[in-house]
């Protein structure tokens, strides 16, 4: 198949550094990778390892201390919150919810950027949050209040969200942390067929490789807040790899297409 101008544009960093103000010590020390349009790019490591505070270098929430983010072949560097927010549609960690905003106006939230200041949403701001909950399927919910629904479907809302902003590019900063194993599958086939049906690039993080193996088409091991290896599932998801990134001993068993990914008792071969 021919492949129209256009269809390979990728969200690039290039040897990002981060530190906060008034420490030495970086943050993040020379971060470098690209995520491909229509495809699921997982930032993989240990907690303190600087997943989030990445999410927050490319989101704008923090300036970088070094390197580029580009988008398109762009430095983004220069551009407003409100030109992120139609670059980067970004859902954070699943949380409670305080005020009990219907569901759809929660989605609508997500319209915030294409609303002047003191204007009220048009037509096509309220036809996008009605597709964006239709496409994560959960517009029965529309008149339920966050406060009222699991945590599973309070994560599709802020994915719904998020898709409602028509941004290219996803970020999804641990989106499974606190849902059980039924809601992480959920969540994140939905994330997958998003980024196919779409063409959207997605960059999410995650704990747990299994996962990984699972859902990402490329897998970004960050450890220390450093990139220790960048592949496929297939190429990076090996004992010796999973050891130093995580410092257990595991071992992977191969299943047709998928791996498993299981900790031993270091000098036993048991299984813990």
């Amino acid at each position: 198949m021919v492949k129209k101008p256009g269809e390979n544009k990728v969200l690039e960093v290039k040897n990002l550094s981060f530190k906060h103000k008034k420490q030495k010590d970086y943050v993040l020390k020379d971060i470098s990778f690209c995520a491909e349009k229509g495809k699921v790019t997982v930032i993989l490591g240990p907690n303190g390892s600087g997943k989030s505070t990445l999410f927050k270098c490319i989101a704008g929430i923090w300036e970088i201390d070094g390197g580029k983010i580009l988008v398109d072949g762009k430095d983004i560097s220069g551009f407003s919150h409100t030109k992120r927010a139609r670059i980067f549609a970004i859902v954070p960690q699943e949380h409670e919810i305080a005020f009990p905003y219907s569901v759809f106006d929660m989605v609508l939230i997500g319209r915030a950027s294409y609303i002047g200041l003191f204007s009220t949403p048009s037509r096509r701001d309220y036809q996008k949050a009605e597709e964006s909950l239709k496409a994560l399927e959960i517009y029965h919910l529309k008149d339920k209040s966050c406060t009222r629904i699991s945590g599973g479907e309070r994560q599709l809302v802020l994915i719904a969200r998020a898709l409602a902003q028509e941004a290219n590019y996803m970020l999804l900063d641990e989106p499974t942390s606190n849902l059980d194993f039924k809601n992480q599958i959920r969540v994140l086939t939905m994330i997958k067929r998003l980024s196919r049906e779409r063409n959207m690039t997605v960059l999410l993080s995650l704990h747990d490789p299994n996962l990984a193996g699972v859902f990402a088409d490329q897998i970004v091991m960050i450890k220390k807040g450093s990139v220790l290896k960048t592949g496929k599932p297939s190429e990076v998801l090996n004992e010796e790899v999973i050891k130093k990134l995580y410092d257990i001993s595991v071992r992977v068993w191969q299943i047709n297409s998928f791996r498993i990914i299981y900790p031993v008792v270091e000098g036993t071969g048991e299984k813990i």
